[in-house]
């Protein structure tokens, strides 16, 4: 029997990761482009973009239907926002099934295929999921500040520039974040770095550079830096913590999935807090620091569905091998 093919697509704030693979476990190709998330990039051109990436990679085998495709996307946060992605992918008659959800779901499968888990992002942004093996979710509606989220590397670079400019004019404590910020950009002070950004005389978007610059003023020893640190410890411990108790978990065996730039370059201040924090917090569950793209998780979660249940150790071990980080 032929095997069937399936398309997969993580679609992160930045990029889109589409994969084309089949029943059998090989992946046929794997292109890449910009995002397809309609926050980002809006409806019409989310839309096209993913459509573009999947018409490109089935260029390999273009009179073999898609038997199913599955689209992992970050954006789609609310109940309403997953219906009508399923409801626009679906329209674009690209296969006879079509799945769309929250790109967290790729990421916490691609970490671990144990059915009670959560999964913790902190990339550009925070978010996290949580699933049981009966079929029950949770997830935040992760709209930033109008939900209540605290972190990621964006919310972190600007902290560091926020308290190295009120330890530079004394509204703050001192802290080594104002020699730091300054001679990361060449700049004679804090101010002059925040007026640049201002005028557009430094790019908006290298402000991001700061959540590095902050976890190494942190590593250093520096009180200011470090407080940051320890409250993004006890953010991603609250969210373990919320997603485990909505499905009954904590006090269970479950998998912990910790995704993201943030997390997965392991800066020790963070990650040792972490781990400890979420020992204590549920003594039976396990970490995972994520080591394979998402994009892997997404195709895992496609195979599952055409395979009605967790797909068979052998086909998964196949899928990731054939779609290396």
């Amino acid at each position: 029997m032929t095997a069937l093919l399936y398309a997969a697509a993580d679609g992160g704030n930045s990029k889109t990761d589409v994969v084309l693979g089949d029943t059998d476990g090989r992946i046929l190709a794997r292109v890449t482009g910009p995002t397809t998330s309609p926050h980002a990039a809006g409806w019409p051109a989310a839309l096209a973009t993913l459509a573009e990436l999947v018409t490109k990679a089935r260029a390999v085998a273009p009179d073999r239907p898609l038997a199913q495709l599955s689209v992992y996307v970050a954006g789609a946060d609310l109940p309403v926002e997953v219906e009508r992605l399923n409801t626009e992918v679906g329209g674009l008659g690209l296969a006879e099934r079509v799945t769309v959800d929250n790109d967290l779901f790729a990421l916490l499968r691609a970490g671990t295929a144990e059915p009670d888990a959560v999964g913790v992002v902190c990339g550009a942004g925070i978010n996290a999921v949580g699933r049981r093996a009966d079929g029950r979710t949770s997830r935040f509606p992760a709209l930033g500040q109008l939900t209540g989220d605290w972190g990621g590397g964006q919310h972190l670079a600007a902290l560091a520039l926020f308290h190295a400019a009120r330890g530079e004019d004394g509204r703050g404590p001192a802290t080594a974040l104002i020699d730091a910020v300054r001679l990361h950009f060449g700049r004679s002070t804090v101010e002059d770095v925040s007026v640049a950004l201002h005028l557009g005389e430094l790019a908006a978007d290298r402000l991001d550079e700061l959540c590095e610059v902050l976890f190494a003023v942190a590593a250093a020893g520096d009180g200011v830096a470090s407080r940051v640190v320890r409250r993004l410890a006890g953010e991603i411990e609250a969210l373990v913590r919320v997603a485990a108790d909505r499905l009954g978990l904590l006090a269970e065996p479950y998998a912990v999935v910790l995704g993201g730039g943030v997390l997965t370059a392991r800066h020790p201040q963070l990650h040792d807090d972490v781990t400890a924090r979420i020992a204590a917090l549920s003594p039976r569950a396990t970490l995972t620091i994520l080591d394979a793209p998402p994009v892997a998780g997404a195709a895992l979660l496609a195979l599952d569905a055409l395979h009605g249940a967790p797909c068979p150790p052998g086909l998964e071990a196949a899928v990731r091998r054939g779609i290396p980080l």
